[in-house]
C-alpha cells in the first residue's frame, strides 16, 4: 500500500499503546520490524485454521470438521470459532502459530513447517485413564473473513 516502515511501526505502536519511547526502542530489534511489517502483508491474505479431523467423547463438544479460525497473529476470531472452545485444545494451538508466524515473517511458505501439524488436546481418553480426545490439523489458509 506504499506505506513506510517508519510509518506503519508509528500505527502499529498506537494500536497497541506503545509511547514515542517505546516505538524508538521496538524499532531497535530488525526481527520485531521485519515481523510487523510481513505479517501486516500476510493479514488481509490469510487465516489460520484448526480443523478437528477427530473427536471422541470431548466435553466441550468439539466433533470433526469444526474449525477454530484465527489471524496470522493467532488471536480468535470468534464469530468463526465454536461457540464453546477447550482451554486444553487451544492450549496446543500456540506452537504451531509460533512456527507459522515465524516462516510468515520471514518470506518463507507458512504451510511449510515440520512439527506440530496436528494436535491433540493433553486428555488421553477414556481407555488411558483420561475422558476424551480430539485432534486437529493446523494450517494456514485463504482468509476467512468474518
Amino acid at each position: 500500500k506504499g506505506e513506510t516502515m517508519s510509518g506503519r511501526i508509528r500505527r502499529y505502536g498506537k494500536r497497541v499503546g506503545y509511547t514515542d519511547t517505546e516505538v524508538e526502542k521496538f524499532a531497535e530489534g530488525g526481527h520485531r520490524v521485519r515481523q510487523v511489517m510481513r505479517l501486516s502483508e500476510a493479514a488481509p491474505l490469510y487465516s489460520i485454521e484448526a480443523e478437528v479431523v477427530e473427536s471422541r467423547n470431548c466435553n466441550s463438544g468439539h466433533v470433526k470438521g469444526q474449525k477454530i479460525v484465527m489471524d496470522v497473529d493467532g488471536n480468535l476470531v470468534t464469530t468463526l470459532c465454536p461457540k464453546k472452545l477447550c482451554v486444553y485444545l487451544v492450549s496446543q494451538l500456540a506452537i504451531p502459530v509460533a512456527l507459522i508466524n515465524e516462516r510468515l515473517s520471514e518470506g518463507l511458505e507458512p504451510n511449510d513447517f515440520h512439527f506440530m501439524r496436528y494436535v491433540q488436546c493433553p486428555d488421553a481418553g477414556v481407555d488411558c485413564m483420561g475422558y476424551g480426545k480430539v485432534t486437529a490439523q493446523v494450517r494456514v489458509v485463504p482468509r476467512v473473513k468474518g
